[in-house]
């Protein structure tokens, strides 16, 4: 049996981190589907920039949308829900099947509004009404100028993916949101029935802290900040708070583990997904993370409820003089600049492309 079968086995979904038009065109995302057990996926503006750069997939499409007087945002965003709304519609059996648990798509919010609270909103709202599939997560980031945003969306009963998440305490503010939104529909007499995950970004951690660290303490700091929050996790899941809010109906923000490709040449290219095998959470992966924890991957057991040797590790790493609470920070600030930037990246390399194609409709001027 494949690794991946054995994950989805275990109860962990497998998610894809990554969408591109040719991977729905040529039927790679359903062999993934069907042969890895892949049950979702995500995107950010990142991986739609690579995705929009590379080749001539979107060409017809962005020429098509600039014809009919979209630029900028509005034709990035209907450009990428297009592709959303096809994977979505490939994991609709899984989203039915699971009664609402699996099966879910991604679609981020402006990454400049991550320090606008309303503006967040309402671009959730937009994506939302937009998107037109039940299976579609608007992503907000976990700053503290999103946390009562998602509270917000959640009220609203727009389901949220809460992204950049690097620390147990952001993790925790996140739960948190979710669920005063969750008890403030259950006080307005809505459905307390609205989708979230929690997205933790892990193989981040330790490109930062490698370089301060004795080469014991490697790759570690990821996996114990993994830990403490999944024994969060279990002990919010575990709480008289949820437990009354689940015989009212609603259902779990799940735990999803991001940012799960190794950086580390020294390191196997399966470690944060032999890592972090656990029931009841999802695991998003680059495709070549993918291919070979397909390929090679191997379990060693699930993830310790109460934390593992958590906390003696981060007491180590402490020591060693990395300061965890200042860099988690740190992480969730630069991973807000970076997919800022690779919004402008994304939005230019569209313009361009417009411009481009444009001209060559045109054909060549009358001398």
């Amino acid at each position: 049996m494949k690794a991946t079968r054995q994950l989805h086995d275990l109860g962990q979904s497998l998610w894809l981190d990554n969408i591109t038009r040719s991977l729905l065109d040529d039927g790679t995302l359903a062999r993934y589907i069907a042969e890895d057990s892949i049950t979702g996926l995500t995107s950010n503006p990142s991986i739609f920039d690579a995705a929009i750069g590379d080749g001539d997939a979107y060409d017809a499409g962005i020429h098509a949308k600039t014809l009919a007087g979209l630029s900028g945002e509005a034709l990035f965003t209907e450009l990428a829900l297009e592709d959303l709304r096809r994977a979505a519609d490939l994991f609709q059996p899984v989203f039915d099947a699971t009664d609402h648990v699996d099966g879910w798509v991604s679609m981020e919010v402006s990454p400049l509004l991550a320090a606008d609270t309303a503006g967040s909103v309402a671009a959730a709202k937009k994506i939302h009404a937009q998107g037109r599939r039940d299976n579609l997560f608007v992503k907000i980031p976990g700053t503290p100028e999103g946390v009562p945003a998602i509270e917000e969306a959640i009220f609203l009963g727009i389901p949220i993916n809460v992204t950049l998440l690097f620390s147990c305490d952001q993790y925790q503010a996140a739960a948190d949101a979710y669920l005063r939104g969750i008890e403030r529909r259950v006080a307005a007499g809505l459905d307390p029935k609205v989708g979230s995950v929690a997205s933790l970004f892990i193989s981040r951690w330790d490109v930062a802290a490698n370089k301060q660290l004795p080469e014991a303490l490697h790759n570690k700091l990821g996996i114990a900040v993994g830990q403490q929050t999944y024994r969060a996790y279990r002990k919010l899941l575990a709480s008289e708070r949820w437990k009354k809010l689940a015989a009212a109906g609603a259902m779990p923000q799940r735990l999803l583990w991001a940012s799960t490709g190794t950086k580390d040449p020294a390191a196997s290219d399966t470690l944060y997904i032999s890592a972090f095998a656990a029931p009841d959470t999802i695991n998003t992966m680059p495709e070549k993370t993918l291919h070979a924890f397909a390929d090679h991957g191997e379990l060693h057991g699930v993830m310790a409820l109460d934390g593992g040797d958590t906390d003696t590790m981060l007491a180590q790493i402490a020591d060693a003089g990395v300061h965890i609470d200042a860099l988690a920070l740190k992480l969730q600030q630069e991973g807000a600049e970076a997919f800022v930037k690779s919004w402008h990246q994304l939005l230019q390399r569209i313009a361009d492309k417009a411009g481009a194609l444009a001209d060559k409709s045109n054909g060549p001027a009358l001398r």
